[in-house]
């Protein structure tokens, strides 16, 4: 096997040393040999580093308290090649996967991420977000795939000049939805985001408990803070009055509200609206959500 020069992977992993050992056989045993460098979100002292002991030639970087997303900030900071791919320890890039995606990338300069096909469990059933990313609206002239707003933060490849411009993940976001604003800003920026359907990555969701409703709480909160952060105030009263009737069939209306108006006075000092070309395309994404919802069709075009 050659090495492939040109991408890394950063791995996220928080309180599951089995699967992040599981996991790094498998990337251990691509034919990319990528340099692996794998976050410690603040796990349990030891415990990751008794899974890199069978692993001595990964890199790994610790943080002292869970970052949620932001962690992966700390592992961009030690990449040394042109492109970086992303997975959490329940996931992993197929064979040849990451060699495609920087052939992608190499021959495309004005992409800044591929979102990866995500196969799931041992069945390897298709994440449903590939069906709506392969039926984006938007126009995908001269690019690799469809054209997308956005992408899956743990099956993405990205140019890592452009992880670092647009100032890699904002830690008050914690985790849910926090890919979003890293894609507009790339958006913003005049970089394409495209769906990649022959690069592809596995994921085995793990059992290790977590606490959904928190989690769709934070999503949730995330979201109405990005569309006032970046999109022209019709767009986002569009969006939050659409979100706020969803939330309300949830029962989570109230905390989702009260977490979003907490941090109201730093989304309006953070408020920077895309271009206009920008929210159009958001708009046109948007307006299919809404005419699937009408017939019946559950999934969210990224």
């Amino acid at each position: 096997m050659t090495a492939d020069p040109r991408i890394s992977v950063v791995v996220l992993t928080h309180e599951r040393p089995d699967e992040l050992a599981r996991m790094l056989r498998r990337l251990m045993a691509l034919p990319e040999q990528p340099q692996v460098i794998v976050v410690d979100n603040a796990s349990q002292p030891g415990s990751v580093e008794r899974v890199l002991r069978d692993h001595p030639q990964v890199e790994a970087v610790r943080c002292e308290q869970n970052r949620g997303a932001a962690g992966r900030n700390a592992g961009v900071a030690l990449v040394r090649t042109p492109y970086v791919a992303f997975c959490d320890d329940d996931t992993w890039w197929a064979p040849g996967a990451l060699r495609r995606a920087a052939d992608l990338l190499d021959a495309h300069h004005g992409v800044a991420a591929l979102s990866a096909r995500v196969l799931v469990g041992e069945a390897e059933r298709e994440d449903p977000a590939c069906d709506a990313m392969v039926h984006s609206p938007l126009d995908s002239s001269g690019l690799p795939g469809p054209a997308l707003i956005g992408f899956m933060a743990g099956a993405v490849v990205m140019r890592t000049a452009a992880f670092h411009a647009v100032g890699g993940y904002e830690p008050r976001f914690f985790l849910g939805a926090e890919e979003w604003l890293m894609a507009l800003d790339f958006l913003a920026r005049g970089w394409h985001i495209v769906y990649a359907h022959d690069v592809v990555t596995h994921h085995h969701p793990s059992p290790t408990a977590r606490d959904p409703m928190r989690r769709h709480i934070v999503a949730s909160r995330n979201r109405l803070w990005i569309v006032w952060m970046r999109l022209p105030v019709a767009i986002a009263g569009r969006f939050s009055l659409r979100m706020f009737r969803d939330i309300a069939r949830t029962g989570m209306l109230q905390p989702v509200l009260r977490e979003a108006l907490a941090g109201l006075p730093w989304v309006l000092r953070e408020r920077v609206v895309v271009p206009p070309r920008v929210s159009a395309m958001v708009g046109r994404v948007l307006g299919m959500r809404t005419r699937a919802r009408k017939h019946g069709h559950g999934n969210e075009p990224c």
